[in-house]
């Protein structure tokens, strides 16, 4: 087999290569177009850092090809829906940075606190100012930790060595995980930032989690507080931290991350008060060595068949069985994906049923796709039926299939129940006909939902004249309502409505379906 290496790595991950007798690995860099082309027309396997560029029609020209590892994290220049349609493993390397990364922020928490940049340039100025630059110490402060993933556990670690209490934020970490880690778990955003010292962010960028520290959450936070972002550029708003060292509400802050890189407003890192680095978090040898090793090892094991790790999309399965589960698969992935929009809190204890014929089978892979689906709105990252299982377990997370071949009204029936802070939610998936996905149970309400697109969900009071209020909100939002089921536990009581809807509605439209007398609550549902 021939792996070809393009971009430029250490010399380990040939060497890593090579000891395989199977493979031989080719270091060949800096192409590209048809020189590309041809290097990869033959090759059974490609480790690339960011220069390569594995576009669609570089993709067509590798006939051979069976799996692309990364060196890295980000797989923005491969085009995974072209790999995945040839059948292509994609993997990458999440975890070789995760120390580079946590000592990056320590090292600016540490930079931060002593004023070590300002009192070196005063010297570097021939100044002696020791009493200018007097600091504080980490010993005793409460560092917030936003986001337990594995930077930020790593960081939480290191502040708890300085003798520091450390009070995390992250729904999705239990309690009895927060304890063994040694830290405090708030429950809410705004427990967290009344009493820490220091807050460090390590967190995706979303569309939910942009701006999530903004002039409201400055105003909640402690006076001469410090701030720290070397996980994304924009989920700390940087005019409103501009707004806030000025007032003195802030003491100061330390990014090695921003909204636009490079800056193209240096208002705050021109502030005196900002210590600030050009996005070096995983700019180590040994984190450039260590990314380089795990492609080079994922990439062997990938081809001699020892398994897949890290995989950012489909890995390869047998035809037979793929094509006998698959319409499950994407059932138990929307079920997953749903379950976790409702829920909006910490996954504790998961049980998965596979009741009726499906409980025959190899349900192993199910339980993969679904976890799939609960976490990926959640962890930073490519998540998929490959790692989604050990993500589960690095967060605490107990997952218990049962089988039983009653299944009452279905042939088919998944039911995934999860508990979160003592309150359990359960959703049930059959397939109707040969291949067609639909949501069957919700908390005990029989439905039967698309589970694709844009859903609103409403809980409310059976009363009449619910549904013609939420169609008038429609049409004033201009949203087509595409399908709508309705379910009730009995006549008068509650009852639920799911609308498919061709584009979702707006924060205001939302905000009225719930003002809606007899509405208890709402959720707008991406699947």
């Amino acid at each position: 087999m021939k792996v070809l290496i393009s971009d430029k790595l250490p010399e380990e991950a040939a060497r890593i290569l090579e000891s395989e007798k199977e493979i031989e690995a080719i270091v060949k860099t800096g192409l590209k177009g048809d020189d590309l082309k041809a290097a990869v027309a033959d090759v059974d396997g490609i480790v690339i850092r960011s220069a390569t560029k594995l576009t669609a029609d570089v993709l067509e020209a590798a006939k051979s090809l069976k799996a692309i590892a990364r060196a890295g994290v980000g797989v923005d220049n491969v085009d995974l829906e072209a790999a995945s349609q040839q059948g292509v493993v994609v993997m990458n390397t999440p975890g070789g940075n995760t120390i580079s990364a946590s000592e990056q922020t320590m090292a600016l928490v540490l930079a931060l606190s002593r004023n070590i940049p300002q009192a070196q340039a005063s010297l570097k100025e021939k100044k002696w100012e020791r009493s200018k630059f007097v600091g504080t110490q980490l010993d005793g402060k409460t560092m917030g930790v936003i986001g337990l993933g594995r930077i930020g556990a790593d960081v939480a670690k290191k502040a708890l060595a300085f003798n520091m209490t450390v009070v995390a934020l992250d729904p999705y970490i239990t309690a009895e995980k927060a304890a063994e880690m040694g830290v405090q778990l708030a429950t809410k955003l705004e427990d967290l930032l009344k009493v820490a010292d220091y807050i460090s962010v390590h967190i995706p960028r979303t569309a939910d989690t942009t701006g999530l520290i903004s002039e409201k959450e400055f105003e909640i936070m402690k006076d001469g507080v410090r701030v720290i972002n070397c996980a994304r550029g924009g989920i700390v708003d940087e005019q409103a931290l501009c707004n806030a060292i000025k007032s003195g509400k802030v003491a100061g802050a330390a990014l090695d991350v921003f909204s636009s890189e490079p800056p193209t407003d240096w208002n705050l890192v021109e502030l005196p008060e900002v210590v600030c680095t050009p996005h070096l978090g995983a700019s180590t040898e040994e984190a450039q060595l260590n990314v380089a090793k795990d492609a080079a090892k994922q990439m062997a094991d990938a081809l001699l068949g020892r398994g897949v790790r890290n995989a950012v999309n489909l890995p390869s399965m047998d035809p037979n069985v793929l094509s006998s589960l698959e319409p499950y698969c994407q059932l138990a992935e929307k079920m997953g994906a749903l379950q976790v929009q409702l829920l909006g809190g910490q996954l504790g204890k998961i049980q998965v049923s596979y009741l009726g014929e499906i409980a025959r089978m190899d349900t192993s892979v199910l339980t993969r796709y679904l976890l799939a689906g609960l976490l990926s709105p959640i962890l930073e990252g490519n998540v998929n039926m490959v790692n989604a299982p050990l993500l589960a377990k690095d967060r605490g997370i107990v997952v218990r299939e049962v089988r039983s071949e009653k299944a009452e009204d279905y042939g088919s029936l998944i039911l995934l129940e999860v508990s979160t802070n003592g309150i359990q939610r359960s959703v049930g998936g059959a397939i109707f006909g040969k291949s067609d996905p639909r949501i069957v149970l919700i908390d005990g309400f029989h439905v039967e939902a698309n589970p694709n697109g844009h859903l609103l969900v409403v809980c409310a009071e059976d009363r009449p004249g619910l549904i013609g209020a939420l169609g008038q909100i429609m049409g004033k939002e201009e949203v087509n309502i595409a399908f709508m089921t309705f379910g009730r536990r009995k006549e008068g009581g509650e009852a639920l409505t799911i609308m498919n809807l061709d584009a979702p509605i707006s924060d205001a439209a939302l905000k009225q379906v719930v003002g809606l007398p007899s509405v208890r609550l709402a959720h707008l549902v991406q699947l």
